[in-house]
């Protein structure tokens, strides 16, 4: 089997099941030997925050000398990012060898009306190949909230994480923050540690209830100390504990999903030997691309895949820390299940033109519904078809008129559009 039978194969499944819940990933594990239960995890939900979190955590436990596996979601810009072994994408054959090893388990299942959707899928391969590449630790994150979501097959990890939690996925998660929290509180298991990010009181409190339940040891992550803390464009300096660190992520966003993470390593550093040089080089190493990225100095092109209130909020905030005296040009898409209209409101007067442009996705708005969005909030916006000639003429502006670009709005877009400017202003 090639790769690209593999991609097809995966592709050509059910994005959604009929009904929530485990009982089908469970079948299809139970005939795979149940790779899940002879990995260990550290389990990660949450709104906004899992990737950068992830990404930390997981370049630790690299530098510490531990094979460790990565799943995130979504990709990026290649299917492979999702499933990572020390901070590299599997290999295609690898994938190829995977799907051909295990599709024929799906047919199985099938005959027998069990109908295995895309996501449990993709779960149960990273399950399968993380277990195959013996892997020490995997860092897993949750796709959709947590309690139903299908990572949470696993049994207790060595801790739970949950960053930051907002209002998103409302249609399936819930309409408030506390029946959200519920969702995420899913992944906490009985006498497992868990980590949280600041949040909401509201939230707070449910995670601090569930934990209780669960004779759970609780770490919040204001409990870290971090100092000298200083930020520019191209990364975030702080000291913790005398250890010196330098992270390529930006914003204050950044910064709290640091002593997140820095939570995790602490309660980690019982299962597995890690240095303070092992701390400073994860941290320097830590990649997540499309997440206030810089792509270019000059010009000044910002890659950004804020696609929620919470994460424009922090979208905004890095803006006016990093970006004075001129109003950047910006390029957005957005889902139509994504809360789209506070998300704008939120940016409001912060861009002097604004292109508006569909996501490559069925569930994207049009370039005109989200133009009809930005009007009452912007001095110029610009409906276009295409991302590719919006950042053409983005571009063209941003020379002429020595302004900074922002990309933002969508990961999906992010994924579509970072390679054609990479290519362009290489």
């Amino acid at each position: 089997m090639t790769y690209e039978n593999a991609l097809e194969i995966i592709h050509s499944l059910n994005k959604f099941g009929m009904k929530p819940g485990l009982d089908r990933i469970k079948k299809l594990l139970s005939l795979m030997g149940n790779p899940q239960d002879k990995l260990k995890f550290v389990h990660v939900a949450g709104t906004n925050g899992k990737g950068s979190s992830c990404a930390m955590i997981s370049s630790v436990l690299v530098q510490a000398g531990y094979k460790t596996g990565l799943f995130i979601s979504p990709f990026i810009t290649d299917f492979r990012e999702r499933i990572q072994i020390n901070g590299e994408m599997i290999s295609k054959d690898c994938l190829a060898n995977a799907v051909e090893k295990t599709y024929p388990l799906l047919q199985k299942l099938e005959k027998e009306d069990c109908i295995i959707t895309e996501f449990e899928y993709v779960m149960a391969l990273e399950f399968y190949i993380h277990f195959k590449e013996n892997c020490d630790v995997v860092v897993l994150e949750t796709g959709l909230g947590g309690l139903y979501d299908c990572t949470n097959v696993i049994l207790p990890p060595l801790c739970s994480v949950i960053t930051t939690i907002g209002l998103d996925h409302t249609a399936v998660l819930g309409n408030t923050i506390e029946e959200i929290a519920l969702q995420k509180c899913g992944i906490i298991k009985k006498n497992s540690p868990v980590i949280t990010s600041n949040q909401d009181a509201k939230a707070i409190e449910i995670i601090r209830k569930t934990a209780e339940e669960n004779n759970s040891k609780l770490i919040e992550s204001n409990s870290i100390d971090f100092e000298n803390i200083s930020q520019s464009l191209f990364g975030t300096n702080f000291t913790y504990k005398g250890i010196g660190i330098n992270l390529p992520l930006i914003g204050e966003h950044q910064i709290e999903n640091a002593k997140t993470a820095m939570a995790t390593i602490e309660v980690l550093k019982s299962s597995f030997k890690i240095t303070d040089e092992n701390i400073a080089q994860g941290f320097a190493k830590s990649v997540n691309p499309a997440r206030f990225e810089v792509l270019s100095k000059n010009p000044l092109i910002i890659l950004d895949g804020a696609h929620n209130p919470n994460g424009i909020e922090a979208l905004k905030n890095a803006l006016n820390t990093h970006i004075k005296g001129v109003k950047p040009v910006c390029i957005m898409g957005m889902l139509s299940d994504k809360d789209s209209k506070s998300s704008v409101k939120i940016l409001e007067r912060m861009f002097s033109t604004i292109f508006t442009v569909p996501v490559d996705n069925p569930r994207s708005l049009s370039a005109d519904e989200l133009k009809a969005e930005c009007v009452d909030y912007f001095e110029n916006v610009i409906s276009c078809e295409s991302p590719f000639q919006a950042f053409d003429d983005a571009l063209a502006l941003s020379e002429n008129q020595q302004l900074p670009i922002i990309i933002c709005g969508s990961l999906y877009l992010a994924g579509e559009i970072r390679p054609y400017i990479l290519e362009k202003i290489k």
